[in-house]
């Protein structure tokens, strides 16, 4: 099965920064859709970025201009640079690959929490 592994939450101020990492194992990393969510306390789950196989982002309107998803194949890692933080931020974010080469499949890491404070 396939395994993700979210890193670098944390508490940071408003303004601040965070990066962090979402770590794959388990399959090989071609061909794989790869985004992040997040949930925020007492909201639903909504989309914050993507990055699909050959490249190409998308970003939610609500982090444009502050945040950039990128990836490492070579290490099977996805990233999410987080700039200029704002308390509406705080929430639990997740990692999700989708899995469309070989055998097809969609994965979910548990989370890691992101914190700013006023």
């Amino acid at each position: 099965q396939v395994q993700l592994v979210e890193s670098g939450g944390g508490l940071v101020q408003a303004g601040g920064s965070l990066r962090l990492s979402c770590a794959a194992s388990g399959r090989t990393f071609s061909n794989v859709n790869m985004a992040w969510f997040r949930q925020a306390p007492g909201k639903e789950r909504e989309f914050v970025a993507a990055i699909y196989w050959h490249g190409s982002t998308v970003h939610a309107d609500s982090v444009k201009g502050r945040f950039t998803i990128s990836r490492d194949n070579a290490k099977n890692t996805v990233y999410l640079q987080m700039n200029s933080l704002k308390p509406e931020d705080t929430a639990v974010y997740l990692c999700n690959g989708e899995w469309r080469s070989g055998l097809p499949g969609d994965y979910w890491g548990k989370g890691t929490l992101v914190t700013v404070s006023s």
